[in-house]
């Protein structure tokens, strides 16, 4: 089914984000992340006390691969 769609305005997109209008078959990523962290690495609010005396954080990956994204092209 068509998809009828008014004015659009678009101020910024970022760099491997997904702008889709109307029908859309399939979206895909094209960019891949990981990402290591600490504790209390993403804690946010007002106030905040986090207290890590002794906090390591393992980045060690035995495989070395993740699953890629080499057919989303």
């Amino acid at each position: 089914m068509p998809a009828i769609v008014g004015a659009v305005q678009v101020i910024s997109i970022g760099n491997s984000s997904v702008f889709n209008i109307g029908d859309v078959y399939k979206i895909l990523p094209v960019s891949n992340a990981k990402t290591f962290s600490g504790a209390g690495s993403f804690n946010t609010g007002d106030g905040l006390q986090v207290y890590n005396n002794k906090s390591s954080t393992n980045t060690f990956d035995q495989d070395a691969i993740d699953q890629g994204n080499v057919a989303n092209a």
